[in-house]
């Protein structure tokens, strides 16, 4: 019980002292990285977080300057002013205000008076086309367009509302040419180019943009570089406030109007942003009114109302490198903590199984010497008082007692110097006087010593060595008692009609001695334990026969020491054979060599 117990104390020390306590150290580590990961991405953030009060300041700087270079970017209040700044990306569009406010572009442009023939003239042209157009004379039509507005005083001229006459003629012949038309094309680059042009056309802004609508109605290609701008004003003047998706801004001046689509002002705002704090590792963007940004942000200023400036991290890889140096160099610290602890908790433990071992090995060495010692000591005893209660001894039975006691003594010797070769195993002890020694010599000296058991008439002993073995290096003693051992055994485990036999052979580089008997056997669960101090397969048995499960333990012991090995092969009821293989050295086994020479 004193070993079972040793086997599950020692685990459960080394889990209290060691696993606990190194379970806590990585919980503790791993928290403190974390937490300081945690604070580093805290500190960077707080950086950046610190830098939008500036980039603040810079964004209004900048819409500020935008606002002050209006006046001279953006020209005249004039049709061709407006083109050529929309063009160079002044702004999306810009409407132009006059000294009272009033829009002086886009709005309705006076008309271009004729006189009264002229004016008949341009009556009556537009009459007849109508009239051809109706009657389905399209040619005729056709014709009548080209003659009366393709030049001269009617290609300028204007209705009462100050429509340009020529380009809502132009359009219908647009409707009237088929598609397939060779004419058509040449006609919609003609109308095309007549819409482009705020140099020399004029033009109403509310004309020009219902025409260009109407030719990308018929060819979605036409390219119109002022159409989007044009329909942004338009919506500016008719609501009164810039749309909902674009922005305004009012020169210093007043007098010129730039709208920004949402779009166009986040572009431009991540560029700058970009500019202003170059960063891979973070991004500031300018999110419009009702945008939810994913990190930290501030309002834009007073140029931008509801605009905020946000920045995101983007590349944490710098933080989650440093954050994983820092969890390594605290788990290489705590592995070696943990590596300190568990060779302190395995030397602990391992002093506290040997304890525990060696208080059991006293504990069983006491009772094993009391109980062997006492039995052989108790039969001499009866013997002696046996016959010292005869008033006359009998020659034969005396000399009966006196070989009984002989074999007592015999056995009482042999388990006084097992108990002390295993103190001297125990201890360190034991030494060895390696010898040449004679395997055949081993075996007869081994048969001597056993001769007095082995006469029986119930045991047939019988023993065989190859005349050409080599001599082994070795402790002749410790052989012996190898041997010794292993006889018994086969004696005390092998009921009436004993057949014991020991055998000793070369085989390759080795001499095999074999001790064979035909007794109880062991079960094959068994083999590997016998060889364990103090462990029995039968205790009933031993206890019949005087055993305490040492032998076998004390020659596993003095055979390895030799540099061999020793195994058992047995079956239940079968008997067993013990082999042992012992090396012989090199010396002599040279010197075996040159005296099997000489021999021959």
């Amino acid at each position: 019980m004193g070993l079972d117990r040793s086997n599950w104390l020692v685990p459960l020390f080394l889990i209290l002292g060691v696993l606990l306590p190194t379970g806590c150290v990585l919980w503790f580590m791993n928290d403190a990285a974390t937490s300081q990961a945690a604070a580093a991405r805290q500190s960077v953030t707080e950086a950046y977080r610190n830098q939008l009060p500036l980039l603040r300041d810079r964004v209004e700087a900048y819409w500020q300057t935008r606002a002050t270079a209006l006046d001279s970017r953006a020209g005249a209040g004039t049709p061709a002013g407006f083109a050529r700044a929309v063009k160079a990306g002044v702004a999306d569009s810009i409407v132009y205000l006059g000294v009272n406010g009033s829009p002086t572009y886009p709005q309705p442009l006076p008309a271009f008076h004729l006189d009264a023939k002229p004016r008949a003239d341009l009556l009556a042209a537009q009459a007849q086309i109508r009239g051809l157009a109706q009657a389905g004379n399209k040619e005729a039509a056709l014709r009548a367009i080209q003659e009366s507005f393709a030049a001269g005083p009617l290609a300028r001229a204007t209705d009462p509302q100050g429509r340009l006459i020529a380009a809502d003629e132009q359009l219908l012949e647009l409707h009237l040419l088929p598609r397939v038309d060779r004419r058509f094309a040449p006609a919609l680059q003609r109308l095309t180019a007549l819409l482009n042009d705020y140099e020399h056309i004029t033009m109403q802004s509310a004309q020009r943009l219902f025409l260009m609508d109407e030719v990308r109605a018929l060819d979605s290609k036409a390219e119109f570089p002022t159409i989007e701008a044009e329909h942004l004003a338009a919506q500016y003047l008719d609501t009164g406030s810039a749309p909902k998706d674009a922005w305004k801004l009012a020169s210093k001046s007043g007098r010129v109007m730039a709208l920004y689509r949402t779009s166009t002002m986040v572009k431009a705002m991540r560029e700058f942003l970009d500019r202003q704090s170059p960063s891979r590792s973070a991004r500031f963007d300018m999110l419009p009114p009702d945008v939810a940004g994913s990190g930290e942000s501030m309002e834009a200023g007073g140029l931008l109302p509801g605009w905020r400036i946000s920045f995101a991290l983007l590349d944490t890889k710098p933080l989650d490198e440093a954050a994983r140096a820092r969890r390594a160099s605290y788990w290489w610290a705590g592995a070696l903590a943990i590596g300190a602890m568990a060779a302190m908790g395995a030397l602990a433990g391992n002093v506290f199984r040997r304890q525990m071992r060696l208080a059991r090995l006293k504990t069983d060495l006491v009772a094993a010497v009391s109980h062997e010692l006492k039995t052989p000591l108790a039969s001499m005893r009866l013997l002696v008082d046996s016959l010292l209660e005869d008033t006359r001894l009998d020659p034969v039975k005396t000399r009966e007692y006196l070989q009984l006691i002989a074999g007592e003594n015999q056995r009482l010797t042999r388990l006084i110097e097992n108990f002390l070769t295993f103190s001297r195993i125990e201890r360190n002890r034991q030494r060895f006087d390696f010898a040449p020694v004679n395997p055949g010599g081993l075996i007869q000296a081994a048969a001597h010593v056993m001769r007095e058991r082995l006469q029986s008439p119930a045991c047939h002993f019988e023993t065989e060595a190859a005349p050409d073995l080599p001599l082994l290096r070795a402790d002749e003693d410790a052989l012996i008692a190898v041997l010794l051992n292993l006889i018994d055994n086969a004696y005390k485990y092998t009921p009436a009609d004993k057949r014991i036999s020991v055998r000793a052979y070369r085989a390759d580089d080795e001499v095999v001695f074999e001790v064979t008997d035909n007794g109880i056997g062991i079960a094959p669960r068994d083999q590997k334990r016998i060889f364990r101090r103090f462990y029995q397969v039968d205790r009933r048995l031993a206890r019949e026969t005087g055993g305490c499960g040492l032998g076998l333990s004390i020659v596993e012991f003095i055979v390895r020491a030799h540099g061999g090995s020793v195994r058992v092969m047995s079956r239940p009821g079968a008997g067993s054979t013990f082999i042992v293989r012992l090396p012989y050295a090199a010396e002599l086994r040279k010197a075996a060599a040159s005296a099997v020479s000489l021999s021959s």
